[in-house]
């Protein structure tokens, strides 16, 4: 299979085919992103189930049953119960900052197959777990594992549906061992991990072997002749090595545009209210009023249809540009999420459920919404911060989108439930304020970057009209230092 490519540059093309050697490549970097919307995905599942909670979070199983004078809005609002959610992207956030300097000493063959042991000793421990401690410690050791695979793939992430939890117990959440099942991913990504070998750019900058790196390039793009393109991974990487600092130069001035995107972007696409969906769609399902079968069946549809979407983006982004999917997928996130509250408002009180032909509209609308972020924020949250850091600040720039991007699911993941009760319908109104100011983000400050090689990425923030400022002002200072 080889599909022709070629990606401008100043002055310049590199060509290029799509070659099976790539597409193996970013399938395997894809499982990183597996285990991460299979974690995401399960928690979920598993935390409106009566059985589960019966046997794990009693007091929440007796508020939903047996307490009759408490809010829809809080049958679910328990600390303990978040906690085993979102403890698993505090220890992702940790582990992400240990896998940046395996990453950047040993390269990423290690981090992957410490990230993939990982993620199978917590699955094991899940499966086995007799307390709802040893649920929470095995979701630590998930969390390594995220953290681990995630940071050194962080590239390209792909997020996938959760499967339908129908077991009678929780002994389910140690299935994956099974190929469908997380750990599955976790396995392949392990083994895969021993045969990928490492980035043109890895050779030059850890081995300094150019003749194997070139080789290297050679085979990713499918042609011999990639001189021109190979030339300049030499000279970036030359640049990146007089860089003693990372994190220290990626705060100087010239680095301004990528820093402000490095935090705002990952904090965005978690406060755009997509992993609350992730987190707890059958919750949510279940505040509305259906039933433990029709809550996993309706999360299950909202996950199907993130996966479409996200495969569309992946088809049309580079006809249509990162900007144009933001702004309309924004647009689209917004209208459905402020329908979706004005409705809860209107029907749901505190006692009591709604109609059952409200509660699929809500359905079709939350399903509209993960359309609208599955085009968007969830694919281009990823890709654009990868497409933006020169060598240079490569590892600072990736370590601080992966840490935001954890830090803010923790916080997502922890007060969502207790946000619900206090807010009860508002909560929608809440997230889409931030889908308004973050689609607004783009439209000013966000440059174009499709078609544009890292090498040459400088130029996007050169001609933008609110950066070039900055980035302009910084290029004439280190002249002037020069000369």
């Amino acid at each position: 299979m080889a599909v022709g490519l070629a990606i401008s540059s100043e002055g310049s093309q590199y060509n290029g085919r799509m070659t099976s050697f790539v597409v193996l490549s970013c399938m395997m970097a894809a499982m990183g992103g597996v285990i991460f919307g299979y974690d995401i995905g399960i928690s979920g599942g598993v935390t409106s189930m009566e059985s589960f909670l019966k046997k794990f979070f009693p007091e929440v199983y007796r508020k939903m049953k047996e307490d009759t004078e408490i809010s829809n809005y809080c049958k679910f609002d328990s600390q303990l119960l978040t906690s085993f959610t979102s403890s698993l992207y505090l220890a992702g956030l940790v582990a992400s900052f240990f896998a940046s300097s395996v990453t950047r000493a040993f390269g990423r063959k290690p981090s992957i197959l410490l990230g993939g042991v990982a993620f199978l000793a917590g699955a094991a421990l899940g499966g086995a777990a007799s307390n709802v401690y040893m649920l929470i410690f095995g979701r630590v050791l998930l969390g390594v594992g995220v953290g681990f695979a995630n940071q050194c793939w962080h590239r390209g992430t792909v997020r996938q549906p959760h499967k339908l939890w129908d077991s009678k117990d929780k002994r389910r959440l140690g299935m994956a061992n099974l190929p469908s099942h997380g750990s599955g991913s976790a396995s392949i990504l392990t083994l895969g991990a021993l045969f990928l070998p490492e980035t043109p750019n890895s050779l030059i900058q850890r081995a300094n072997n150019h003749e194997r790196a070139k080789d290297m390039l050679q085979r990713v793009r499918g042609i011999t002749d990639v001189q021109a393109e190979f030339d300049d991974l030499i000279k970036a990487s030359s640049i990146s090595k007089t860089i003693e600092h990372p994190f220290k130069n990626i705060i100087r001035r010239k680095y301004r545009p990528q820093l402000a995107m490095a935090i705002a972007i990952p904090f965005f696409q978690q406060v755009t209210g997509i992993n609350v969906i992730a987190f707890y769609a059958p919750i949510l399902f279940r505040t509305i009023g259906l039933g433990e079968s029709a809550s996993l069946l309706s999360s299950i549809v909202t996950g199907v249809v993130g996966t479409a979407s996200t495969f569309i983006s992946m088809l049309i982004v580079d006809k249509l540009g990162r900007r144009a999917l933001f702004i309309f997928g924004g647009v689209q996130m917004f209208v459905s999420q402020v329908m979706v509250g004005g409705i809860m408002a209107a029907q749901l009180g505190d006692q009591g459920g709604i109609g059952k032909g409200y509660a699929y509209i809500v359905l079709i609308l939350i399903c509209i919404y993960v359309a609208g972020f599955g085009w968007s924020w969830g694919p281009l949250g990823w890709l654009v911060p990868s497409e933006i850091f020169p060598l240079e600040i490569r590892s600072a720039g990736q370590s601080i989108v992966v840490a935001v991007s954890f830090i803010f699911t923790f916080i997502v993941a922890q007060t969502f439930l207790s946000m619900l009760c206090h807010l009860k319908s508002g909560i929608f109104f809440f997230f889409g304020v931030w889908v308004v100011i973050m689609t607004a983000f783009v439209y000013l400050l966000l440059p174009e970057t499709k078609n544009m090689p890292i090498e040459k990425m400088d130029i996007v923030w050169r001609d933008h009209w609110f950066w070039k400022r900055i980035v302009g002002e910084a290029v004439e200072d280190s002249k002037i230092e020069i000369a």
